[in-house]
């Protein structure tokens, strides 16, 4: 039995070795490489903006790499890549259990990142678990999210009390006013107002 967490890593000039070129190959070299990776391709078709590697240099490419996905049609190979990659992280696409990462089911909305993992119980499951969340997420929510980094920001400086700070950020996110300016899209106008409880409630002026 996997033994996971879930957790978010910069992957801004890591290594990712891709062995595998089909669907989910392409795929997952496209999220890495827009994680700014830098990713090396082994399979049958170039992936733009890749590196082109060949399966004769299967073990200089796995010692090479951070991270290592087997997602290969051919099976054997997959298993070669995982013995080869000894206790480095690898993500089997084809057979999770096999490997000690998982690529769950993932979207962006704003800057709220999303992840869902079903156990590789049901894929099908964690494609509609998504479609339930990303309806649920309302461009509201994410106008509160830019007033409370605002704010935030703000009373980093003028609040050392964390306490404090997350008691005026709860005041802001539930004041009718900053609410009634987010329904109308006013980000300015619900900033300005979280301004003022900011300095209401430090006694300070910004």
């Amino acid at each position: 039995m996997m033994s996971l967490t879930p957790i978010y890593i910069d992957m801004d000039g890591r290594r990712v070795l891709i062995v595998g070129s089909g669907t989910v190959g392409r795929r997952r070299a496209e999220r890495f490489l827009k994680a700014g990776a830098e990713v090396a391709v082994i399979g049958t078709s170039e992936i733009e903006g890749t590196i082109p590697a060949r399966e004769d240099d299967l073990e200089y490419w796995v010692e090479w790499a951070d991270l290592i996905v087997a997602a290969s049609p051919d099976g054997d190979l997959n298993e070669r890549v995982t013995e080869l990659a000894g206790g480095k992280l690898i993500n089997r696409a084809d057979d999770p259990s096999r490997g000690n990462v998982v690529v769950p089911a993932t979207f962006n909305i704003g800057e709220v990142s999303v992840s869902i993992f079903t156990g590789t119980k049901s894929p099908l499951m964690a494609r509609y678990l998504r479609e339930r969340i990303q309806e649920a997420i309302s461009p509201q929510d994410l106008l509160m999210i830019e007033v409370q980094d605002r704010a935030r920001r703000i009373l980093m400086g003028e609040a050392g009390d964390h306490r404090k700070r997350r008691r005026i950020l709860y005041e802001i996110s539930e004041d009718p006013g900053v609410r009634e300016m987010i329904e109308g899209g006013d980000l300015d106008g619900a900033v300005e107002r979280a301004e003022i409880i900011i300095r209401e409630r430090l006694g300070c002026c910004r």
